[in-house]
């Protein structure tokens, strides 16, 4: 059963809530998606797990509907490789600590200790939670006005910076996929040192992809990581 709510925590959430731009009508459903799971394994309480799925879903849902909307063009494969960037753990991470969630997160005393709330895990996951929260406080129409401008900078931000960078998107995919990232390794090298020619396969999970090859390894690998997204981020395997 969960407690009551302080007067000063509900002051702190009121104030937390305007800040982000997402009045909650219940202030206990807010805190609860900023209660990480190591509180319910120091006391008998709930927390944002189940809130976390939630969110997930919702976040998918708008960022699937501005891809499409904003890129008409693309492909269903270039779509996903965006998305996996957009809705990443790292990016999420950056968004949370963006929107202050760090400072009114509720940790257990062992995740505190071991600076808990610089984790990039339970940041994206408690933006995922309050996403979620919002859904079932005040709907989707106020989810989606919430979620739609953080997610629409990410995109373009991708965009202009980040498109035909596979490395990046491959890693992004595998850590959120995976929780590790893909391993590289040169399996050919050839010619003189003014003229090398290199290469390189690439490990997603035990999976092999490539070669790809290049004049350098950075190269070999970029083109690696490229056969790999086709074949995994564009949905061919």
């Amino acid at each position: 059963m969960t407690p009551p709510l302080q007067t000063d925590r509900k002051a702190e959430l009121r104030a937390f809530s305007k800040s982000i731009g997402a009045r909650f009508k219940s202030l206990e459903l807010l805190n609860l998606s900023l209660t990480h799971r190591s509180v319910s394994n120091e006391a008998a309480l709930p927390n944002n797990e189940r809130l976390e799925f939630l969110g997930d879903a919702v976040l998918g849902v708008v960022a699937a509907s501005l891809l499409y909307q904003k890129l008409p063009d693309n492909s269903e494969g270039e779509l996903a490789k965006i998305k996996s960037v957009v809705v990443s753990e790292d990016t999420l991470a950056g968004i949370a600590l963006e929107k202050r969630l760090d400072a009114v997160l509720i940790l257990g005393k062992g995740e505190e200790r071991t600076g808990g709330r610089t984790k990039k895990a339970i940041l994206a996951d408690a933006l995922e939670a309050l996403i979620g929260a919002l859904y079932l406080d005040s709907g989707f129409t106020a989810a989606f006005a919430f979620v739609a401008p953080l997610v629409g900078a990410e995109i373009m931000r991708v965009e202009q910076g980040g498109g035909n960078d596979h490395k990046s998107l491959l890693q992004e995919w595998c850590q959120q996929r995976y929780k590790k990232p893909p391993l590289y390794l040169t399996v050919k090298r050839t010619g003189p040192e003014h003229d090398r020619r290199f290469w390189i396969e690439v490990n997603v999970n035990g999976s092999i992809f490539g070669p790809g090859t290049g004049r350098s390894k950075k190269s070999a690998e970029q083109e690696a990581a490229r056969i790999a997204c086709d074949a995994l981020i564009g949905g061919r395997v």
